[in-house]
């Protein structure tokens, strides 16, 4: 067989990157970032919070709510569908499909980055500032027993590196650590270290072209669990807008699952509600 052309390779690995990629209804990529415990007023007063709820291309979700308490049932939830019957923060293994299967059936990149995350499949309770009942990938029993899959599951410093060789899956989950998502400090400290983190990340094309990027928090510290969420970026049309829809965490993946045509978890998600009113693709 002949050599390729110069020209030829590079043409070739352009048009495999670009099938690298694939196309959404309303967006090519979702970047979700999560904070802890956090009741609804006491975010929507924050200076830095509200300011992105004002942006042009911003969606702020008012009636946006977790689905359990403590912390965990929440993660669980936003790849399961349903909390798996958990009602704890102790260390448990779900079995059955999740997020990750339908996204992988259809070909999406996924990677779950988790500040202070060990590596290595690390599946213990807590090392330093991560903790593993923020970090639901590693509960999925198809993912923690799987070490390609598991491999995706890596330490949130990675991101540049992934931002720099223009990497960014399709699918990012992003977890702070036990200071950074202000459990074991405040909201204050926690947006202390988020501003700066994002707005430097948000002059990076590679992290915004086509991203929708969704920014919430486990749960509240009442019985109502009304919880602050906001998404922004290119997808969503001109102008800030509030969004008034009753929403919870399994809006998650039925948002993913309309925008990707994906099948559903046959769980919660089936009749959840998308957040995609103020979308359309940029």
């Amino acid at each position: 067989m002949a050599k390729l052309s110069a020209f030829a390779t590079v043409f070739l690995a352009i048009i495999s990157t670009a099938t690298a990629i694939v196309p959404g209804t309303f967006f090519d990529r979702f970047f979700m970032i999560i904070f802890e415990n956090t009741n609804f007023d006491a975010a929507q007063q924050n200076a830095y919070l509200k300011s992105l709820t004002s942006r042009n291309n911003s969606v702020f979700l008012s009636h946006y709510s977790g689905i359990a308490h403590p912390s965990q049932p929440n993660y669980i939830a936003t790849l399961y569908g349903s909390n798996g019957d958990i009602f704890d923060d102790g260390v448990h293994d779900v079995n059955g499909n999740n997020l990750v299967d339908l996204l992988e059936a259809k070909g999406i990149s996924w990677k779950g980055y988790m500040q202070d995350y060990p590596g290595n499949c690390f599946t213990d309770a807590k090392s330093g500032r991560y903790v593993r009942k923020h970090n639901p990938f590693i509960s999925m029993a198809d993912i923690s027993s799987n070490p390609a899959r598991c491999a995706k599951i890596v330490n949130a410093d990675e991101i540049d590196a992934d931002l720099a060789a223009d990497g960014l899956p399709q699918f990012s989950y992003y977890v702070p650590n036990l200071d950074n998502d202000g459990h074991d400090t405040s909201l204050d400290f926690a947006m202390k270290w988020f501003q700066p983190w994002f707005e430097e990340r948000l002059k990076n094309p590679n992290f915004t072209n086509g991203t929708l990027f969704l920014i919430t928090f486990d749960e509240d510290e009442t019985v109502t669990n009304h919880i602050f969420a906001s998404l922004l970026g290119s997808p969503v049309t001109s102008g800030a807008h509030e969004d008034t829809t009753s929403y919870s965490h399994y809006s998650i993946s039925k948002t993913l699952i309309d925008n990707w045509k994906l099948d559903n978890l046959g769980r919660n998600d089936v009749n959840a509600t998308a957040f995609t009113q103020f979308l359309q693709h940029s």
